[in-house]
């Protein structure tokens, strides 16, 4: 970034990303043709979907499909429900998506959905009705061989399931590629549901040695205990690692000596929610800044910012939400000698074993769970072994360097067909 442009962390998360695609095309010798193709999605459709509600009256939401690029292949990403999903925030998880398949060489181009709605209010007709209506609505524009969808904030496997129903109605066959992450008797891949979380913890066990820390009895705080962070929570506690912090929505734990991971997996509710049932918590904020070897935001968006990022203590940060580092915070972590695993690369494990899933439906041939976890081990470990290098050799951070390596065959594809 030139000292003319504003500074990242006063932009909002697509004009980020931006920045940061943008000095990565530079670097690999891209000019602007490049960068203006590469800076927003291909396509971004806006559609409206109305529900009758359980109290008999009828909401109309709003959601987003984002398709970034199909050069590489089809688009591939998930779709969330949430009350704060915005165009910008759809748009860049798009371009992350890019980067993660890039960076993991699986053939797709990156894609993304969200709905504004908030389903911890809602009954479990009325997400159904949503999940159906957001198919009907982007149906012309997904497919197997388009773009794939996937679960994401707030939609699990069962919301798979309702939205490759209502697909396979529409197109009047069964269609179990349409979309990854269902129930296994649908067509879902063994390990789907642990796959992000095995693949952060691949990443914390990579960075670990090469900043020599011994994982076990290392301290680990990990921020956000749904999908992602309650599986890693409880890897990393049975790999020999004391845990001695964790967080939802409402804030967090803390234990010196190390918290009990299985009582809390059992006791939390379906939305990751556990701390509720505590009186003694602290604030996130609190939690983000303890002394720590290992720290892991697997919540949500800018958590780490230029305002705390002094003020993080831990030595290594595997980023298992997306965007939860501000680009100014990277730099000051990075300043530090913090080793920070970027979003891009930490959390991929979700999309490889998408991509089993979809090769597997694809065959109509399905794999064991040790055959899954094993192609996983050797996609995350040559993933990460190319972005450490990659900064290492050109004496860049490690975001920088995945942008590098997850754009540059993008790139090279849309060369070659002769786009720019």
């Amino acid at each position: 970034m030139t000292s003319g442009e504003p500074s990242a962390e006063n932009l909002n998360v697509l004009t980020s990303t931006q920045v940061v695609v943008k000095e990565a095309l530079s670097r690999l010798g891209y000019g602007k043709e490049m960068y203006d193709l590469l800076k927003e999605p291909l396509r971004f459709l806006t559609v409206r979907i109305p529900v009758h509600m359980d109290d008999g009256s009828v909401n109309v939401f709003t959601g987003y499909r984002a398709q970034h690029n199909d050069a590489i292949g089809p688009t591939k990403g998930g779709i969330r429900f949430h009350p704060d999903v915005t165009e910008d925030e759809v748009k860049a998880l798009s371009i992350w998506m890019s980067i993660k398949c890039g960076i993991a060489n699986l053939p797709y181009g990156g894609g993304k959905g969200g709905v504004i709605c908030d389903p911890r209010e809602m009954s479990f007709k009325e997400q159904e009705q949503i999940a159906r209506g957001y198919v009907r609505a982007i149906s012309q524009i997904v497919g197997p061989t388009k773009d794939i969808p996937a679960p994401d904030v707030m939609t699990n496997s069962q919301v798979m399931a309702w939205m490759m129903d209502e697909y396979s109605r529409i197109r009047e066959f069964d269609s179990p590629g349409f979309i990854t992450g269902k129930p296994i008797v649908l067509g879902g891949s063994q390990g789907r549901d642990t796959s992000t979380a095995r693949g952060v913890a691949i990443c914390i066990r990579e960075a670990a040695k090469v900043q020599n820390i011994d994982l076990k009895g290392s301290r680990v705080v990990v921020q956000g205990f749904g999908n992602a962070g309650s599986y890693l929570a409880k890897f990393m506690h049975d790999s020999g690692a004391k845990v001695i912090g964790i967080s939802d929505a409402y804030g967090a734990l803390h234990d010196e000596n190390g918290l009990d991971i299985d009582s809390l997996l059992e006791r939390r509710d379906s939305f990751g929610t556990v701390t509720k049932l505590f009186k003694n918590t602290i604030s996130n904020q609190e939690l983000l800044e303890l002394n720590c070897d290992i720290l892991v935001p697997a919540a949500i968006e800018n958590q780490i910012t230029q305002q705390n990022a002094d003020r993080i203590q831990a030595k290594i940060v595997v980023e298992a939400a997306n965007g939860p580092t501000t680009p100014d915070a990277t730099k000051i972590l990075t300043d530090k000698g913090v080793l920070l695993v970027p979003d891009v690369l930490g959390n991929a494990g979700g999309v490889i074993v998408s991509y089993f899933e979809w090769v597997q439906n694809n065959q109509g041939f399905y794999w064991t769970e040790k055959e899954v976890m094993e192609r996983l081990e050797e996609v995350m470990m040559h993933s990460f072994e190319t972005v450490y290098h990659t900064s290492q050799a050109r004496t860049i951070d490690m975001r920088l360097a995945a942008y590098m390596v997850g754009l540059r065959r993008m790139a090279e594809a849309i060369e070659l067909r002769g786009w720019v």
